[in-house]
């Protein structure tokens, strides 16, 4: 597949997409995470604070490419409609989850927030690989950050217990 620059706006869209959904969940993590979060008990193996945007941008970019393969793929197309479905439904529960967690300090909350999340990126990844090899296979390090994240929170819910 080659790249036109006639796509170059479809691509930034998809990429704009997914840091306004990013954006969303930082207007609900950004405060906490100097005020709640730092108060919490975590475990010793937690990454710093400073490593989080970092990889969460490296990842948005990623997943943002990843919904380009597959929407200029047509939306036509049953399975495409489908892909973009499961990935819209992924990305609010990356929202969903920020919100429950650090908006409302609901570890547990939080806790199945992240498997769900977790299950609906390996969903995600199986659809859009279908459609699109290089679609599925760049979403596997936000499946990785996920279960790193979703083992964080279930080590800090049972710090807490």
């Amino acid at each position: 597949m080659n790249f036109s620059w006639r796509e170059l706006p479809k691509l930034i869209v998809s990429i704009l997409i997914v840091f306004l959904a990013g954006a969303v969940g930082t207007v609900f993590t950004l405060k906490e995470i100097t005020t709640w979060y730092v108060n919490i008990p975590k475990p010793s193996w937690t990454p710093p604070n400073w490593a989080f945007g970092p990889i969460w941008s490296t990842l948005y970019v990623l997943m943002g490419i990843s919904l380009f393969l597959i929407w200029r793929e047509g939306l036509n197309r049953k399975d495409v409609k489908i892909g973009i479905g499961v990935f819209a439904v992924q990305l609010i529960l990356n929202v969903v989850w920020s919100l429950v967690f650090f908006g409302s300090h609901n570890i547990a909350g939080g806790l199945v927030m992240v498997i769900l999340l977790w299950i609906s990126i390996l969903i995600n990844i199986v659809v859009f690989y279908r459609i699109s090899k290089p679609a599925g296979i760049i979403l596997i390090p936000y499946l990785i950050w996920v279960t790193i994240a979703g083992y964080l929170n279930y080590s800090v819910y049972l710090l807490g217990i």
